[in-house]
């Protein structure tokens, strides 16, 4: 077993056997005195399992004891649930507002009535990307907002100004990523320096990163049906 995980095992089961009184108060001290304050703690809560408390940390997670006498770096995972409890929990801190999207900036795609929405961030030249764009070519019934983000080579740069410069940019993403054709290259002035700049305040760091209407997440290409979903869970529940 990695010495880390068993390391990580060992404190949460000694946590776990550790009765105390909950003191927010000492464990930002503990954690002020460790790091000389250089961590800056935007918040401490119970994270619902085994005793742990929860700090929040920008969008990353670290777990602690009641007094703040040990702390623990990693993910917690429901075995039962097959749940990454840290994965889920950091997606939640990643949240957008989906208002808020410069979404005039992005490919814009509508497919039969257009009421399930989300946005992707993508890069041309991205084979997750690709896969995920061959999986969601018989969906319906949606409207995709793809922010071009060329971050894998100066040739996806290249791509992506054709793409948003194409006079029809839904059929010429569609056409590049499903069947590899890509449009001739012109000239027009684009988004992509502010996309790219946008990208990186909201955090996403990989291709693909889609966004739910709700703000939710998700990191990284899904199948086709556990993303119908997620966007049927969204519309329901409004």
């Amino acid at each position: 077993m990695n010495q880390k995980i068993l390391v990580g095992l060992c404190t949460i089961l000694a946590l776990a056997a550790t009765p105390a009184r909950a003191d927010e108060a000492a464990i930002r001290k503990a954690l002020t005195s460790l790091y000389g304050g250089k961590i800056p703690v935007d918040a401490v809560k119970k994270s619902g399992v085994l005793g742990l408390y929860e700090i929040q940390v920008g969008t990353d997670v670290i777990y602690s004891d009641e007094k703040g006498s040990y702390f623990i770096q990693g993910d917690i995972i429901d075995v039962k649930a097959k749940k990454n409890l840290t994965e889920e929990r950091k997606n939640k801190l990643l949240q957008v507002n989906f208002a808020d999207l410069p979404l005039d900036q992005a490919v814009k795609t509508v497919r039969g009535n257009g009421k399930r929405i989300f946005a992707t961030f993508e890069d041309p030249n991205c084979g997750y990307c690709k896969k995920l764009a061959k999986d969601m070519a018989a969906m319906t019934d949606i409207t995709m907002y793809t922010f071009l983000i060329p971050i894998l080579s100066a040739d996806s740069s290249v791509k992506s100004k054709a793409i948003w410069c194409a006079p029809d940019r839904a059929k010429a993403w569609s056409e590049w990523m499903v069947n590899g054709s890509l449009p001739a290259a012109a000239s027009c002035e684009t988004p992509i320096d502010k996309v790219l700049a946008y990208s990186q305040k909201i955090g996403v760091r990989a291709t693909p990163t889609i966004f739910l209407s709700n703000g939710e997440r998700i990191p990284g290409a899904v199948p086709a049906a556990q993303l119908e979903q997620a966007l049927d869970r969204v519309a329901t529940a409004k």
